[in-house]
């Protein structure tokens, strides 16, 4: 566990030192909402086009914070160090997961209020939104890191993350999308069915999250 604090702190630290991933991320879902309002030419949405405008675009701006997850792992020789460590090797997948959830926290505190603004007559929906958003960045969290680690010894590294990344995250976006589709409709937040999404999506997390605990060692020593 203290290799896991110690790594997460030093990201943390040079996420605010630095303000990276998250403004980024921020500004590309800004920039995103705005071609929406534009390019569909209406200034409300609500159920399933709400849901996928909103979830669709808190995935691709996750590609920005995936993408530099292990920079400075891969530039300072910081795989080397963990492999020669007296530490679990999982611990450092642990922490960048746990670090990419709360950068997307971090994002949606932005992108959501600015995407209601934009977009919807009525926000009694958002504060149900959470749990959906929670369980959907924890399956990012867990996906992103293992693909992130896998991509950075790479040339092609930003291409080669996203396009391992969006298949896997297929289901999420499903998931996430139709239970968004529920609480964003036009009539008001309706919470027949959301279990079902809500289980999916925890059941992937954990899926994942075993997958990641299990085989991160072998990807770390390729």
């Amino acid at each position: 566990m203290s290799a896991f604090r110690a790594i997460l702190a030093k990201d943390l630290r040079v996420e605010l030192r630095t303000l990276e991933s998250v403004p980024a991320m921020a500004l590309f879902a800004v920039t995103t909402f705005v071609l929406f309002r534009f390019g569909l030419d209406r200034d409300s949405l609500a159920g399933g086009l709400a849901g996928g405008v909103l979830l669709a675009t808190i995935l691709f701006a996750a590609i920005v914070a995936v993408n530099r997850l292990f920079v400075a792992e891969r530039e300072q020789g910081g795989f080397d160090a963990i492999r020669l460590a007296p530490v679990d090797a999982v611990a450092l997948w642990a922490a960048k997961a746990v670090a990419l959830v709360i950068y997307l926290a971090a994002f949606e505190l932005v992108a959501v209020p600015i995407f209601a603004a934009f977009f919807l007559d009525s926000w009694a929906g958002i504060g149900p939104l959470v749990a959906i958003l929670a369980l959907a960045d924890l399956g990012l969290g867990a996906v992103g890191a293992l693909v992130s680690s896998l991509a950075a010894s790479s040339r092609a590294r930003d291409l080669v993350g996203p396009l391992v990344l969006l298949p896997l995250l297929v289901p999420v976006m499903i998931a996430s999308a139709k239970g968004a589709e529920q609480l964003l409709a036009a009539g008001g937040p309706s919470y027949s069915g959301l279990g079902k999404w809500l289980a999916i999506l925890a059941l992937y997390d954990l899926t994942f999250a075993a997958i990641g605990f299990a085989v991160f060692d072998f990807v770390i020593e390729d």
